[in-house]
């Protein structure tokens, strides 16, 4: 079988378009090859939808070709009846002789089963081309199966000597420093479109009065998580304003709690690991992924456990000199942007870590 790793680089452009709108579903872009020109091309497009191996194969304009036709796809088809037809059964009741897969899906109901059904058919396959590539393209779909947790990003901004805000406390009317630019505060909002939930604690509630929305982006938003041991948000705050679900964390549901469907409290007890009693709630409640904005507390126990797959840190060229500590982390950096005032390093850790 003669292999293109440009056709698989292709797969991994295509499944990057449907960000945001497969979750909890993986990205997933799938080519069809024949005589090493493109003749049918697709991308999961949305949750509960067709699979790109089905818009692959229905985009090609000449159904003869295919059993004289290599398919490359991102991620294993499935083998397993879901919301969408198995993928595998497809690709075998089109004769195609030759699949090239990136990785394996972790998902144990297709793992093994999808190359399997394929090569029993009689279809060559090869697996492993551009793997490391296309697990990371997929680290939140991998984390979710592989470990039955939420895959977690950390995120915030520090001034240039290491500072998130100045000293605030509720009521005193002061406002918070803008550390963010316009520009990078829209691209937190695009990015809030591809993540299921995003927490904040208590203070940050309180002093910052956020919405937790991506209203400056086109896309769904999250869920809004907030903790609040005490019942102390009021329930006329924007977070309560019905945009997006939210779940409040207290340690007792307030008795004027009311039962509006889009706000759901979670009783946690606060003298055990806090942290991982939100991970396992917040996965039972299907939030696959999920967004730390803040406070420095909050941000610094994820840290300091050793809780989190990845995290965007700005660093702003202004200088506070005092104020709110910004949590310090290490691990590997994979990118970093430089915007107008400012520069935001990304930052990775294994996805074979798990949390206990």
């Amino acid at each position: 079988m003669e292999l293109n790793p440009l056709f698989m680089e292709r797969c991994l452009q295509l499944a990057r378009k449907g960000e945001g709108f497969t979750k909890p579903n993986p990205l997933v872009g799938a080519v069809l090859v024949h005589d090493g020109r493109i003749i049918g091309e697709g991308f999961h497009r949305q949750y509960g939808k067709a699979h790109a191996e089905v818009n692959a194969i229905a985009s090609v304009k000449d159904s003869s070709l295919l059993p004289e036709s290599t398919l490359y796809v991102s991620l294993e088809p499935c083998a397993h009846h879901g919301k969408t037809p198995p993928c595998a059964e497809l690709i075998i009741t089109k004769k195609i002789p030759r699949v090239v897969v990136a990785t394996g899906d972790p998902n144990p109901k297709v793992s093994g089963k999808g190359i399997a059904m394929m090569r029993e058919s009689g279809i060559e396959v090869a697996v492993g081309m551009l793997e490391e590539k296309a697990r990371d393209l997929n680290r939140i779909f991998f984390v979710n199966q592989l470990y039955n947790r939420p895959y977690i990003i950390l995120k915030w901004a520090q001034s240039s000597d290491g500072f998130m805000d100045r000293h605030r406390t509720p009521g005193d009317g002061k406002m918070p420093v803008i550390i963010s630019n316009t520009l990078t505060h829209t691209i937190v909002h695009k990015f809030r479109t591809q993540i299921e939930g995003i927490m904040v604690g208590t203070n940050t509630a309180l002093l910052d009065n956020p919405q937790l929305t991506a209203r400056k982006w086109f896309g769904n938003h999250p869920t809004r998580v907030v903790i609040d041991r005490e019942n102390k948000i009021s329930t006329d705050a924007p977070l309560f304003d019905g945009t997006a679900p939210i779940i409040v964390f207290t340690a007792s549901v307030p008795t004027n709690a009311g039962k509006k469907e889009y706000i759901k409290y979670i009783e946690i007890d606060f003298s055990g690991d806090t942290n991982k009693q939100f991970l396992d709630r917040l996965f039972d409640e299907k939030i696959h992924s999920l967004l730390i904005e803040g406070g420095a507390q909050l941000l610094a126990s994820f840290i300091d456990k050793e809780m989190w797959d990845e995290a965007y840190v700005e660093i702003s060229e202004k200088e506070l000199y005092t104020g709110v500590k910004a949590p310090l982390i290490e691990g590997r950096i994979a990118s970093s942007k430089k915007y107008p005032g400012s520069v935001q390093f990304h930052l990775k850790s294994k996805i074979s870590r798990n949390f206990h």
